[in-house]
């Protein structure tokens, strides 16, 4: 009796999951496993593993920093787009509400791992008008990010968001290793 083994039904995962496997195993031979700290050691001083840099000769702001580099193992946190909208999804009416709203809805999943806008190492921003909407985004977004090490940070106009938001905003987070 002859024994006819199955091919797998999704080859593409599997090619996909061996991909990911060897990258892991590289970084790991590579010396990429050794102990990370947070981005922000005492004092707002960036960790051992992440450097903000504003390269001579870029625009020197106090909001974002042009590059921002992560080694080592650590964890990334990716958010999704985040709208103004309450824990009730009523949206604030305008820019000002919305944007504290956005940043407080960030300030709550940083929160569910652990992190806060102290681990924030890049900011990308969506709204519907820069012209009006960036200068009040802005002065309420230097209430939030740390200041000695702002995270990079990416805004443009866009067309159109959902259900009728003004502003929409995801991050990036950096942390050490879980425990």
């Amino acid at each position: 009796m002859t024994i006819k083994h199955k091919k797998p039904s999704n080859p593409a995962a599997l090619s996909r999951r061996a991909l990911v496997h060897s990258a892991v195993t590289a970084a790991a031979a590579a010396g990429l496993s050794a102990p990370a700290s947070a981005q922000n050691a005492a004092g707002g001083k960036p960790g051992s593993n992440t450097r903000f840099i504003q390269p001579a000769g870029a625009y020197q702001t106090p909001t974002y920093t042009h590059v921002v580099e992560v080694t080592g193992p650590g964890r990334l946190i990716y958010t999704s787009g985040e709208q103004g909208r309450d824990k009730d999804n009523k949206l604030a009416p305008d820019i000002r509400g919305q944007s504290v709203q956005v940043l407080e809805n960030i300030k709550n999943a940083l929160a569910a791992v652990g992190a806060t806008f102290d681990h924030v190492i890049k900011f990308n921003v969506y709204m519907l008008d820069l012209e009006k909407s960036l200068p009040v985004f802005s002065e309420i977004k230097a209430q939030y990010v740390n200041r000695s090490a702002p995270p990079a940070s990416t805004t443009v106009q866009v067309s159109k968001l959902t259900r009728g938001a003004l502003i929409e905003v995801e991050v990036i987070a950096s942390l050490p290793p879980v425990a």
